[in-house]
Protein backbone atom coordinates (compact mmCIF):
# COMPACT_ATOMS: atom_id res chain seq x y z
CA UNK A 1 0.00 0.00 0.00
CA UNK A 2 1.48 3.28 -0.89
CA UNK A 3 1.92 5.76 1.32
CA UNK A 4 1.78 9.76 1.90
CA UNK A 5 4.85 10.04 5.08
CA UNK A 6 7.56 11.66 3.51
CA UNK A 7 10.94 9.58 4.22
CA UNK A 8 13.42 10.87 6.88
CA UNK A 9 16.29 13.11 5.52
CA UNK A 10 19.68 11.40 6.08
CA UNK A 11 22.10 13.82 5.67
CA UNK A 12 20.53 16.92 7.02
CA UNK A 13 22.14 20.62 7.77
CA UNK A 14 25.16 20.14 10.03
CA UNK A 15 24.93 21.87 12.78
CA UNK A 16 27.57 24.71 13.00
CA UNK A 17 29.17 23.56 15.99
CA UNK A 18 29.81 20.10 14.42
CA UNK A 19 31.30 21.20 11.66
CA UNK A 20 34.96 20.00 10.72
CA UNK A 21 37.15 22.82 9.77
CA UNK A 22 37.47 21.61 6.21
CA UNK A 23 33.76 21.28 5.91
CA UNK A 24 33.63 25.41 7.96
CA UNK A 25 36.11 25.82 5.45
CA UNK A 26 33.82 24.59 2.57
CA UNK A 27 30.91 26.39 3.62
CA UNK A 28 32.65 30.05 4.18
CA UNK A 29 33.77 29.86 0.50
CA UNK A 30 30.38 28.46 -0.72
CA UNK A 31 29.03 31.75 1.10
CA UNK A 32 31.74 33.90 -0.48
CA UNK A 33 31.00 32.55 -4.24
CA UNK A 34 27.20 32.28 -4.20
CA UNK A 35 26.24 35.09 -1.65
CA UNK A 36 24.02 32.29 0.29
CA UNK A 37 24.20 29.49 2.83
CA UNK A 38 24.57 26.07 1.94
CA UNK A 39 21.89 24.99 0.63
CA UNK A 40 19.77 21.69 -1.08
CA UNK A 41 21.92 19.83 -2.73
CA UNK A 42 25.12 21.30 -0.95
CA UNK A 43 23.66 20.10 2.23
CA UNK A 44 24.76 16.55 1.82
CA UNK A 45 27.40 17.41 -0.38
CA UNK A 46 29.29 19.42 2.57
CA UNK A 47 30.04 15.54 3.90
CA UNK A 48 32.88 15.83 1.29
CA UNK A 49 33.76 19.50 1.41
CA UNK A 50 36.08 19.37 -1.21
CA UNK A 51 33.78 17.87 -3.55
CA UNK A 52 30.77 20.14 -2.87
CA UNK A 53 33.14 23.18 -3.65
CA UNK A 54 33.72 21.80 -7.11
CA UNK A 55 30.50 21.03 -7.48
CA UNK A 56 29.69 24.37 -6.95
CA UNK A 57 32.15 25.82 -9.23
CA UNK A 58 30.53 23.55 -11.68
CA UNK A 59 26.84 24.58 -11.12
CA UNK A 60 27.79 28.47 -11.39
CA UNK A 61 29.65 27.60 -15.00
CA UNK A 62 26.74 25.67 -16.19
CA UNK A 63 24.01 28.16 -14.70
CA UNK A 64 25.49 31.47 -15.90
CA UNK A 65 28.67 30.75 -18.45
CA UNK A 66 27.42 28.47 -20.78
CA UNK A 67 26.76 29.01 -24.16
CA UNK A 68 23.42 28.25 -23.91
CA UNK A 69 20.63 30.72 -23.22
CA UNK A 70 19.16 30.94 -19.68
CA UNK A 71 15.94 29.75 -20.70
CA UNK A 72 17.99 26.70 -22.64
CA UNK A 73 19.43 25.69 -19.51
CA UNK A 74 16.30 25.70 -17.03
CA UNK A 75 14.56 23.91 -19.66
CA UNK A 76 16.80 20.80 -19.55
CA UNK A 77 17.59 20.95 -15.65
CA UNK A 78 13.73 20.52 -15.63
CA UNK A 79 13.91 17.60 -17.81
CA UNK A 80 16.67 16.46 -15.52
CA UNK A 81 14.38 17.19 -12.54
CA UNK A 82 11.95 14.97 -13.96
CA UNK A 83 13.90 11.96 -14.85
CA UNK A 84 15.36 11.68 -11.74
CA UNK A 85 11.97 12.79 -9.45
CA UNK A 86 13.86 15.10 -7.78
CA UNK A 87 11.01 17.13 -5.70
CA UNK A 88 13.79 19.92 -4.81
CA UNK A 89 15.49 20.34 -8.16
CA UNK A 90 12.09 20.83 -9.72
CA UNK A 91 10.92 23.45 -6.65
CA UNK A 92 14.11 25.91 -7.31
CA UNK A 93 14.35 25.66 -11.16
CA UNK A 94 10.39 25.63 -12.19
CA UNK A 95 9.87 29.51 -11.31
CA UNK A 96 13.28 30.18 -12.57
CA UNK A 97 12.70 28.41 -16.21
CA UNK A 98 9.39 30.04 -16.34
CA UNK A 99 10.89 33.40 -15.20
CA UNK A 100 14.04 32.63 -18.22
CA UNK A 101 10.80 32.00 -20.97
CA UNK A 102 9.79 28.37 -20.27
CA UNK A 103 6.27 28.12 -21.38
CA UNK A 104 4.05 27.02 -18.28
CA UNK A 105 2.40 24.26 -20.05
CA UNK A 106 5.32 22.99 -21.77
CA UNK A 107 6.71 22.60 -17.90
CA UNK A 108 3.80 21.00 -17.27
CA UNK A 109 3.98 18.09 -19.64
CA UNK A 110 7.48 17.61 -18.33
CA UNK A 111 6.40 17.17 -15.05
CA UNK A 112 3.81 14.59 -16.44
CA UNK A 113 6.20 12.79 -18.17
CA UNK A 114 4.75 13.92 -20.98
CA UNK A 115 6.57 15.38 -24.00
CA UNK A 116 5.64 18.52 -24.26
CA UNK A 117 3.41 20.12 -27.30
CA UNK A 118 4.38 23.58 -28.92
CA UNK A 119 8.24 23.46 -27.98
CA UNK A 120 10.10 25.69 -29.92
CA UNK A 121 12.90 24.27 -32.10
CA UNK A 122 15.85 25.27 -29.83
CA UNK A 123 13.80 23.51 -27.15
CA UNK A 124 12.80 20.37 -29.38
CA UNK A 125 16.42 20.02 -29.68
CA UNK A 126 17.61 20.19 -26.05
CA UNK A 127 14.64 17.51 -24.87
CA UNK A 128 15.65 15.11 -27.59
CA UNK A 129 19.23 15.10 -26.92
CA UNK A 130 18.66 15.64 -22.91
CA UNK A 131 15.93 12.60 -23.01
CA UNK A 132 18.24 10.43 -25.13
CA UNK A 133 20.86 10.74 -23.06
CA UNK A 134 19.49 10.48 -19.72
CA UNK A 135 17.42 7.02 -20.62
CA UNK A 136 19.95 5.75 -23.23
CA UNK A 137 22.77 6.34 -21.95
CA UNK A 138 23.73 7.90 -25.42
CA UNK A 139 22.50 10.34 -28.33
CA UNK A 140 21.57 9.25 -31.66
CA UNK A 141 23.69 11.00 -34.65
CA UNK A 142 20.56 12.95 -35.76
CA UNK A 143 19.64 14.57 -32.22
CA UNK A 144 23.55 15.10 -31.76
CA UNK A 145 23.81 16.87 -35.81
CA UNK A 146 20.29 19.07 -34.29
CA UNK A 147 22.02 20.32 -31.36
CA UNK A 148 25.30 21.05 -33.29
CA UNK A 149 23.76 22.96 -35.82
CA UNK A 150 22.14 25.15 -33.14
CA UNK A 151 25.01 25.57 -31.09
CA UNK A 152 28.05 24.30 -31.77
CA UNK A 153 30.45 21.34 -30.38
CA UNK A 154 30.72 23.65 -27.12
CA UNK A 155 26.70 24.05 -26.80
CA UNK A 156 26.82 20.07 -26.83
CA UNK A 157 29.12 19.50 -24.47
CA UNK A 158 27.54 22.11 -22.23
CA UNK A 159 24.31 20.65 -22.37
CA UNK A 160 26.08 17.06 -21.66
CA UNK A 161 27.31 18.78 -18.85
CA UNK A 162 24.16 20.43 -17.31
CA UNK A 163 22.38 16.45 -17.81
CA UNK A 164 25.95 15.63 -15.64
CA UNK A 165 25.92 18.09 -13.18
CA UNK A 166 21.77 18.09 -12.28
CA UNK A 167 21.58 14.32 -12.19
CA UNK A 168 24.65 14.23 -9.74
CA UNK A 169 22.69 16.62 -7.38
CA UNK A 170 19.49 14.87 -8.17
CA UNK A 171 21.33 11.16 -7.03
CA UNK A 172 23.04 12.62 -4.31
CA UNK A 173 19.61 14.24 -2.84
CA UNK A 174 17.96 11.07 -3.33
CA UNK A 175 20.66 9.17 -1.70
CA UNK A 176 20.49 11.88 1.06
CA UNK A 177 16.89 12.03 1.31
CA UNK A 178 16.70 15.66 0.87
CA UNK A 179 13.49 17.22 2.60
CA UNK A 180 11.56 20.00 0.66
CA UNK A 181 10.85 22.29 3.22
CA UNK A 182 8.48 22.07 5.78
CA UNK A 183 4.86 22.46 4.68
CA UNK A 184 5.57 21.68 0.77
CA UNK A 185 4.34 19.58 -0.92
CA UNK A 186 5.86 17.93 -3.53
CA UNK A 187 5.35 19.36 -6.85
CA UNK A 188 6.28 16.54 -9.31
CA UNK A 189 3.80 13.99 -9.33
CA UNK A 190 4.60 10.35 -9.09
CA UNK A 191 5.06 8.26 -12.24
CA UNK A 192 3.66 5.62 -13.13
CA UNK A 193 5.23 2.87 -14.87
Amino acid sequence: MPTTARPTDRMPAIPADRLTPAQLAASDAFFAARRTPVFGPFVPLLRSPDLMLRASDMGLYLRYDSVLPLSISEFAILIVAREWSQQIEWQIHHPIALKAGVDADVAQAIAEGRRPEGMSAEEAAVYAFSTELQRNKAVSDPTYAALVALYGEQGAIDLTGINGYYALLAMTMNVARTALPEGVAPPLPALIP
